[in-house]
Parts: C-alpha cells; sequence; structure tokens
C-alpha cells in the first residue's frame, strides 16, 4: 500500500495498515506536525488535507484514503519558501503553545482555496473546530485576512 503524501509516494508497512491516517503520518512516515489531542475528532489538532478538503486525521483509516492527495503542515512549504498562510502565522505573531497551530493552518489553507476573502463569519465557522486552548482567536483570524490580502 502507498500513501500520495505531500507530492510522494510513501509506503504503508504491511502492520500500520489497520490504522488511522494520523498514527501512520507520526509513527512509520515520520510526519509529526499534525498532533494527537482528543482522538475523537473534535479538536482539529490532527487536521491534514485530504484532496484539498481539511480532514480529521484521527478519524480517517488509512485504507480508506486511497490514491488521494495528503497534504500535511510539512508539505505546504516549497522550495524553501513558507506557504502564505504560515508567513502570516508568523507575522500576526498566533502561536503560544503551539499545539493546535498546525491543524489551524491547514483548516485555513482549506478555508482559502475554497473562499480566498472570507469574513469573520466564514472564518470563525471554518475554524469553529479547531480548538486553541490559549486564546489566540483574534490573532488567528487576523492572519487568516492577512494570508486572504497577501499583505504581512
Amino acid at each position: 500500500m502507498l500513501l500520495n503524501v505531500n507530492g510522494q509516494s510513501l509506503p504503508v508497512p504491511s502492520e500500520w495498515r489497520d490504522e488511522t491516517l494520523l498514527s501512520v503520518l507520526r509513527e512509520p512516515l515520520g510526519l509529526v506536525g499534525a498532533k494527537f489531542g482528543c482522538g475523537a475528532g473534535l479538536c482539529g489538532a490532527c487536521t491534514v488535507l485530504v484532496d484539498g478538503t481539511a480532514v480529521r486525521s484521527c478519524l480517517v483509516a488509512v485504507r480508506a484514503v486511497g490514491d488521494a492527495a495528503i497534504t500535511t503542515i510539512e508539505g505546504l512549504s516549497a522550495a524553501g519558501k513558507l506557504h502564505p498562510v504560515q508567513q502570516a502565522w508568523l507575522d500576526a505573531a498566533v502561536s503560544q503553545c503551539g499545539f493546535c497551530q498546525a491543524g489551524q493552518i491547514m483548516s485555513t489553507v482549506a478555508l482559502l482555496r475554497h473562499t480566498p476573502r472570507p469574513d469573520d463569519g466564514q472564518i470563525d465557522a471554518a475554524l469553529s473546530g479547531n480548538l486553541c486552548r490559549c486564546g489566540t482567536q483574534q490573532r488567528i483570524r487576523q492572519a487568516v485576512k492577512m494570508a486572504a490580502s497577501g499583505t504581512p
């Protein structure tokens, strides 16, 4: 079994084929950006993109992914340059503890692909499933708007 992760075809060891996508990404593939939070799809820390759609990887069986394109936080930057959403996160100084940030960023990338200029309500709705216990929601909203406008 092969997974299409960040533009690469990566083998899934046979002993991992009955696990969740999150477990496979983190353990045998070593992509630890997506975090195990609640394990029930409620916190969003494990969010990755599957064919451009934000999904909770803790809920997805790796067998169910098939040949879909999986993008993790590690796959966003290109040619040594951060993705605009990642750069906006830095420019807005969003992170505190950082645990939720990969999931927040991945959900934002999915949002901006479908809604390039979201308003506050659209931002809040798209990120409502990504919990931040540090209370950085205002800076998250600011970073989303910065990424949408293309300005730091």
